[in-house]
Parts: structure tokens; sequence; C-alpha cells
């Protein structure tokens, strides 16, 4: 956290729900102080003609490492959500402390899943410690390599001593036990597997999930569910989530009465069009090779940009686009998210940060504004998550800033043009070791 005062002026401003106009905005602190036409004594001064000042942009599902929130920052993206993992708030204390060039975390722990369940089918049958985490060991030094093998048999002792999760009892235990390492909201897997071309996954039963999902809201949680289908979002409507973390890639006949459904109950949905469009068979290469992207990604996550998971081809975006435009036009709050995890062909067409920038175009593609797609990476999602200090340029909230080049409230890919990023007032160094 900087202490000097700093004042962004003759900056076009979208303060996280519509654009101000030119202004000229001050903080100090890890602060925003004052958002006017004055410009202050003694700060220093950044002019931002022809610039757009933007909130620092949220993922609201990711699955995530210091690395890549090392990454993600680099994008504008100041905030990452965990969908599964182990940043909970023990987690972060053990991994992040005195880190400061990092995206800000929260995370839902472990989700519920059926032993054998998604995402099982994703993971690499390896022994001991999956090579892309020991490639990431080499970088690290004795003392955090020891560390870090510590935590991993530990974490594999305790998967060995597991809950039988497939009970109410077991499933209300196991919220209890995320909550205990300190998750933020907790999630659940709704995935029989087709649409992963693994077909016929176990899952827990409905009265089960309905179980957990009673706890966590007990505990004063929200919860999020998995789902590729409608008819898993169907399930997720009826055992009571609160949010949906996919968007279902079918378009069946039922479709509006699940769309009004969602709507009636105030469901949140993240679609993660980007997730939806690789596993159609659409790779992100053309997002990868831009200009503004290509020198901040290292050869792994280019590679993993220029290849998708390819799990379900029959799909079609124009199906994703139509349900997206229909939720939002029915009232449901979009918000963005990409589903981005490790380097891996298999889960390729993401990567932290510059995947939030690719959401944003897909959602204008599917009929939202650019400032609807703006307002989905920054104040929709930390009204939904409760992230009351950030998401919003307003007097008093975290000075977590994005400075771009353009307006993207009018071209949408204006927000990759990124001049500099604040997180807590700081300024990030945006250069960059892709090694």
């Amino acid at each position: 956290m900087q202490t000097k005062r700093t004042a962004i002026v003759n900056v076009h401003v979208f303060d996280g729900t519509k654009m101000l106009g030119q202004k000229n905005v001050v903080f100090q602190h890890g602060k925003i102080i004052s958002i006017s036409n004055e410009v202050p004594i003694g700060a220093e001064v950044i002019d931002g003609r022809g610039c757009t000042l933007l909130p620092g942009l949220i993922d609201a599902h990711v699955h995530t490492s210091e690395d890549s929130l090392r990454d993600a920052i680099l994008f504008g993206v100041t905030t990452e959500l965990e969908m599964q993992g182990g940043m909970t708030k023990k987690g972060r204390e053990l991994q992040l402390k005195d880190k400061f060039n990092v995206a800000d975390v929260r995370s839902s722990g472990m989700a519920l899943t059926a032993p054998g369940g998604h995402p099982d089918e994703l993971i690499p049958k390896e022994e001991g410690i999956p090579s892309f985490i020991l490639k990431k060991m080499e970088k690290m030094t004795e003392e955090e390599k020891q560390e870090f093998i510590a935590s991993f048999e530990e974490r594999k002792s305790e998967d060995g001593n597991k809950l039988d999760v497939t009970t109410k009892d077991g499933a209300v235990k196991f919220v209890r036990q995320q909550m205990e390492n300190g998750a933020d909201y907790f999630k659940i897997m709704i995935e029989e597997g087709t649409v992963m071309n693994a077909p016929g996954l176990p899952m827990i039963q409905p009265e089960v999930m309905r179980a957990a999902v009673d706890e966590a809201h007990k505990l004063g949680k929200i919860v999020i569910a998995h789902v590729l289908t409608a008819e898993a979002a169907k399930t997720a409507v009826d055992v009571g989530v609160d949010g949906l973390a996919h968007l279902f890639i079918d378009r069946p006949d039922w479709t509006p009465e699940l769309i009004k459904a969602i709507a009636d109950k105030g469901i949140f949905v993240t679609p993660c069009l980007v997730l939806n469009s690789s596993i159609i068979g659409t790779s992100a290469c053309h997002v990868a090779k831009d200009k503004r992207v290509e020198h901040k990604l290292n050869e792994d996550w280019k590679m993993t940009m220029c290849s998708c998971f390819n799990t379900f081809p029959a799909g079609n975006m124009e199906d994703n686009f139509n349900n997206v435009k229909d939720l939002f036009d029915a009232g449901v709050d979009i918000l963005v998210g990409t589903d981005v995890s490790v380097p891996m062909p298999h889960l390729g067409g993401l990567a932290h940060g510059v995947s939030v920038h690719h959401e944003m175009q897909l959602l204008v593609d599917a009929g939202l504004s650019p400032t609807d797609a703006l307002r989905s990476a920054t104040s929709v999602i930390a009204k939904r998550f409760s992230l009351t200090d950030r998401g919003q340029i307003a007097e008093g909230l975290r000075a977590d800033l994005v400075l771009v080049k353009g307006n993207p409230s009018e071209n949408i890919s204006d927000s990759l043009s990124i001049l500099n990023v604040w997180k807590e007032g700081a300024e990030i160094n945006l250069c960059v070791d892709k090694n």
C-alpha cells in the first residue's frame, strides 16, 4: 500500500456501473479519496487524456496459484474467485503471506462431488506429484519445496480419510470442514459427464446436495453450482443454490421455463463462454497472438490458449449466445468468469487474466453492450459475492484500478490496451519475466 497521493487527471471514468465522463481520480493509503474536477495540490499527477479508468477487474471462476495470481494482475484482474482449490483463508495465510505483485483471491475450498466424480476425469492419472506441479517446483527454493511437499502429503493424507459425502451427514460435515478452513463460499458439482466426453460420472443425489446447500446457508455462505447442461441447471435451481458457475451449453425446448425459474429465484449465472467455446472445439489462439497479450504469456500459456477442450463438438456458440442474452433480458445477473486453471493442452483456450477480456468480448458478441460486459466484470461480481470494498470507483473503496488506452465502453477490445494497474493504490510492475 502506497502512502503518496496520486491523481489520475483528465481521464474518462467507468465507475463500475456507468461512465462518469472526464474526471480526476485521487487515491492515497490504498483508498480512493476523491472523484472530481479538481486537481489536488501536492499529488503525483498522471495524465489520463485519451484513456479510461476502470475498477480492478474480477474473475468469478478460476482455479489458481501464486503464479497464476501474478499472471492475472498483469491484465488488470485484481481479484480472482477460486471455485475449487486451496486458497481459503487458511491457504492464503500459508501461500500468499507478504506477497504483493499478485491478484487478491477468495475461495470455495474443495467442492462437493461424488467419489470419482467431476473433475476427476480431467486430472492426469500420475503417481505422486503431477508433472505440471513438478515443473512449477523447479523455480522454488529448497525451503519452499519442502513446505510444498509437506502440504501435498498432508492433502493426500486428508484425501485418504474422506468423509462419505454421498450421505446427508457426510455432506453436512464436509461443508463445515470447508468453512473451518476459511472458505468464503461453497460449491457443489452437478456433472453427469457427457459434455466432458466422460458420460456416466458418479453424482451426489439431489437430497444430499440440498442438505449441503442448507448447511452452507445456515453458516452464512452462498452456494455456487457447477452445471453444463440445462438438466443440471434445473437440479441446481431445485436444491436452492445462489449462483451457477457455468452456462448450460444446450438449449432444449423448455429453456424459457428454466430461465424464468433462474430469474424468479434471483440466481446469478457466470457463463464462462470462453470455456464453452473451448469445449465446442474453438481455441483462443487469436487472443494469444494479440500484440497486447503475446508478450505477457509464457510458452506454456500460449500453447494452452492455442489448444481447446474439444469434448463436445456437437455444441454451438449460437445456443450459448442465445442462452446468455435470454438470461440477461430476464434480469439475471451475468458475471464474468473463465474457469481457467493450469497450462495444459486438454484444458485449452484459457489463460489467467487475459481470458477475462476475451469473456467480455464474447458477452458483447452475445448481445450485451460493452458497458454491460464491464459491469459483469466489476460491480456485479462484487455485489453478488459481498465484496463491498471493490468493484467500483467510489470514495472510500480500494484503489484497485486499471488505466487503459481508448474507451472500452464503446469498443470492448480496448480493455486489453492496459497502461497501468494499481492494487490498493500501489502500482503493479507490468514488466514480465516469462521464464
